[in-house]
């Protein structure tokens, strides 16, 4: 005769070995393991980063960026939505989705709800791109601001085909900056009012707060250039304006100071990044999002001898790195603790369920660059393949 606290203990036993199996795993996989960053309780460590598709017609989000992102969405996973720019003079690309208008905030709306019911966390990246645009982006055809007045010499596109041209940009007067800080600002109330966890400020890859931050392109000789203290300021009184408008506790950047995307190098990129993650501390804002010195160009990856380390011990808060990861090292950078979370852009991109792919150690579909910064509402965009068990 079985008696009923042989099959409690049977059962507790079973229980048991199930918990330090599902442990042993994640030990295993530090990228799966959960974390809370802030008052958001991440199922594991794998973000999508703000990835530009050029997609958004007119410059309001589009229905199809419903299924784009729902179908990158994990229950406590983050995302974080393609560059958005805070104002008319913001644009520098086609396609580009805004968040200074009534129309795109309730775009925005549908496509932030989507990534709700399915259980992520979502944040808007806020942009303004500065001299890297021209006068068929900008109102009227005006020039496109910026910190300096040298203009930047055409690149190559992505496509390797195209080439892109920029128009000489107009230096922001000192009496001017005060507005553009307040197009930060008013952004992420709009952001909050579509329903956004949150916003991450893009300080990164030669963009506006870029153009103020790095000494390769900031000539000015006003409060806002020369000493490393006057060039960030600028990045600084976006963050407070933002963190006044909508708390600390919903607020991110993104930093690349090793990068130097559009000509926006910096003579001492450890200093910057270092004086950055200690000053955004008076601020305490939610996180920090770096991009691997490794990535200082486009292409493949490669080393330098160059770290993250020192601005991951300066920073209190959540640590983001990015910049050509794999599994691999992925896991290695969890890990070790060299970073919180790992932002995966092509691969996640490319692998809609690319959580799901890790787990497994599933092979990963190949991204076509190609279709990267097409308009199709669904080539290259909706239509990479999930595994066959999570389909």
């Amino acid at each position: 005769m079985d008696l009923p606290g042989k099959d409690a203990g049977a059962l507790k036993q079973t229980e048991g070995r199930e918990k330090i199996l599902v442990r042993k795993k994640m030990a295993e996989i530090p990228l799966l393991t959960p974390y809370k960053m802030g008052k958001f309780l991440l199922s594991h460590r794998i973000v999508l980063p703000p990835l530009t598709r050029q997609r958004s017609y007119g410059n309001v989000p589009q229905p199809h960026a419903i299924l784009y992102y729902s179908q990158r969405t994990t229950k406590g996973g983050l995302l974080i939505a393609e560059a958005t720019g805070v104002s008319d003079t913001a644009q520098g690309y086609p396609e580009t989705p805004g968040i200074w208008t009534k129309e795109q905030v309730e775009a925005w709306k549908p496509i932030v709800d989507a990534v709700h019911e399915k259980g992520g966390i979502f944040f808007c990246q806020i942009w303004h791109v500065g001299r890297v645009s021209n006068y068929g982006f900008q109102p009227n055809g005006q020039a496109p601001i910026s910190s300096t007045d040298k203009p930047l010499t055409p690149q190559l596109r992505a496509s390797g085909v195209d080439v892109a041209e920029f128009s000489p940009p107009r230096r922001l007067r000192t009496d001017e900056i005060p507005q553009i800080v307040q197009d930060f600002r008013v952004a992420a109330r709009n952001a909050i009012e579509a329903g956004f966890d949150g916003v991450e400020i893009h300080g990164a890859h030669g963009y506006l707060i870029d153009q103020f931050l790095k000494d390769q392109v900031n000539d000015r000789t006003d409060k806002y250039g020369g000493s490393l203290e006057n060039r960030c300021r600028f990045a600084l009184e976006v963050v407070e304006a933002v963190v006044d408008e909508i708390g600390a506790d919903k607020v991110g950047i993104r930093l690349s100071p090793f990068a130097n995307y559009s000509e926006s190098g910096d003579s001492n990129p450890e200093a910057l990044g270092l004086y950055m993650a200690e000053s955004l501390n008076k601020y305490g804002i939610l996180y920090c999002h770096m991009v691997e010195p490794r990535m200082v160009t486009l292409g493949e990856k490669f080393e330098t001898p160059h770290s993250l380390v020192p601005m991951r011990k300066a920073f209190k808060g959540t640590f983001i790195a990015a910049g050509g990861y794999g599994r691999e090292d992925g896991n290695k950078t969890i890990a070790s603790g060299y970073a919180d979370l790992v932002a995966y852009g092509r691969l996640f991109l490319a692998n809609p369920d690319l959580p799901r792919r890790f787990e497994l150690n599933a092979p990963l579909n190949k991204y076509d660059r190609n279709t990267f910064y097409s308009l199709d509402p669904v080539v290259g965009y909706t239509d990479y393949p999930f595994l066959e068990s999570t389909a």
